[in-house]
């Protein structure tokens, strides 16, 4: 009772998969992002469930998160979608991890260390298409591409970028994207001489454009169940992560009561006041103070007074027969009550993306099997 916890359901997750899978054509491979802890999921016990239900490319954020992953599956394609220093080249070379080449600069680096080794690294070049982040500038990328493809030890096998807006209702900027994109890559495969792996839809883009789904897609945040609820997509995914905390304590009190930091609450009647051990410092960001909700007994229950760093206080009513070690859900269902995370991005004006993966990581997660 010391502490919240995290509940993930690996069964989910399977049906995410299938439900993903189903809707794209069979020559068309999932790249599952895992980065980031797997959006605060946990990436080992996601990666594992994931290639069970027949992913085979995972994609991650950082070589060490790589490593990790290749421990647990060594038959799967990983591909770092960071910048991979070439000092680091003999690590992708010996646990077969795939880097992407950001810049010519990068890949002649790369190239250089894996001449080094005496081997060639295989690589997928990333064009920059107009999200102006990373990756080779599309209006240069052609003869970046030429100079590339001659240097020794560096095997270009794929092709990537990103999109910086999917808008149905505004598709001329993705359109712009993806028509650079298939113009660089017929380029690319004609110097080449050889057909390359391309991928260019992360979760967005892939709920509305089947044409762009090429020989991958990289789904992220549908995986994990957020993001697919307008009618007009082509699937439907669930969450799969639900956060808990137990009852601390339990106050009846009487009206007019200020709660918490400088009382920016008081009880408008008399009440029970909840005490769960959780806070800001495990994630449960301050913002949400005297704006989340929390279920109790199967009702949406308010969080009053100010998120403090390890607790917070609900106001579960009066005459509640709330008591301690009754379980709170943070994240979640319970009865006929919900709370996910796209809620409390809502209240946070932020997004789903950052209250997953702001949850502490040193918070114990269970997986249901």
């Amino acid at each position: 009772m010391k502490r919240s916890w995290i509940e993930v359901d690996l069964n989910i997750l399977q049906e995410n998969v299938q439900a993903i899978r189903g809707a794209i054509s069979p020559g068309t491979e999932l790249i599952c992002v895992v980065k980031a802890n797997a959006y605060g999921h946990g990436a080992v016990p996601v990666a594992q469930r994931a290639a069970q239900a027949g992913a085979n490319w995972f994609a991650v954020a950082y070589l060490e998160e790589a490593l990790k992953l290749r421990a647990a599956l060594p038959a799967v394609n990983l591909l770092v979608l960071g910048v991979v220093d070439p000092s680091d080249t003999e690590l992708l070379l010996e646990h077969k991890v795939i880097p992407i080449v950001a810049t010519e600069e990068h890949g002649m680096a790369l190239a250089l260390a894996a001449r080094k080794f005496g081997r060639d690294l295989e690589a997928h070049i990333k064009i920059d298409t107009g999200m102006g982040r990373l990756g080779l500038p599309w209006e240069r990328a052609p003869d970046m591409i030429r100079r590339l493809a001659k240097e020794p030890g560096l095997n270009i096998t794929g092709m990537c970028s990103h999109f910086a807006k999917v808008e149905p209702a505004e598709p001329e900027a993705a359109g712009t994207q993806a028509d650079r994109f298939f113009s660089i890559a017929k380029e690319a495969e004609d110097l080449l001489g050889r057909r390359l792996f391309k991928h260019l839809s992360s979760s967005r883009a892939i709920l509305y454009q089947k044409d762009w789904d090429l020989n991958g897609i990289r789904p992220g945040i549908i995986l994990y169940g957020y993001g697919t609820g307008k009618k007009d997509m082509r699937f439907r995914t669930r969450p799969i992560l639900q956060w808990k905390a137990f009852v601390m304590q339990v106050r009846s009190v009487p009206a007019g009561l200020p709660i918490g930091y400088y009382g920016t609450y008081k009880t408008r009647q008399p009440t029970d006041i909840a005490t769960l051990a959780v806070g800001y410092a495990d994630g449960y960001l301050r913002i949400l103070s005297n704006k989340g909700y929390v279920l109790v007994h199967g009702r949406r229950c308010p969080v009053v007074g100010r998120v403090s760093m390890n607790w917070i206080a609900v106001d579960v009513g009066p005459d509640s027969g709330v008591k301690r070690g009754d379980v709170a859900v943070l994240i979640g269902e319970q009865g006929n009550e919900s709370v996910w995370a796209n809620e409390l991005a809502q209240k946070c004006i932020t997004i789903p993306y950052e209250i997953l993966t702001g949850i502490d990581s040193s918070i114990r997660r269970q997986y249901i099997y």
